[in-house]
């Protein structure tokens, strides 16, 4: 996986829009999109292009290898949100 959204996602979807390989989900127009508490990264469909990143008004959006101690769990989580 190389990028990973965190807890501090706003659900913006700046990053959605950004994204070149669709790769970050639910959109609005997806089924669980307002139950879901924020976005996640498909750990297989992202390509590290890294256009999620600038985008990101909550700063929610780190690679893998920087992800903060504290918010680790976001990296099973966004894999698990995908079946992965």
């Amino acid at each position: 996986m190389a990028y990973v959204i965190t807890e501090a996602c706003t659900k913006d979807a700046f990053c959605i829009d950004a994204c070149p390989v669709d790769c970050i989900h639910p959109k609005k127009d997806e089924p669980g999109y307002e139950e879901a508490k924020q976005l996640w990264v498909d750990p297989v469909e992202c390509v590290d292009c890294g256009a999620c990143v600038p985008v990101c008004p909550a700063t929610a959006i780190f690679v893998l290898d920087d992800v903060p101690a504290e918010n680790q769990a976001s990296v099973q989580a966004n894999a698990a949100y995908f079946g992965r």
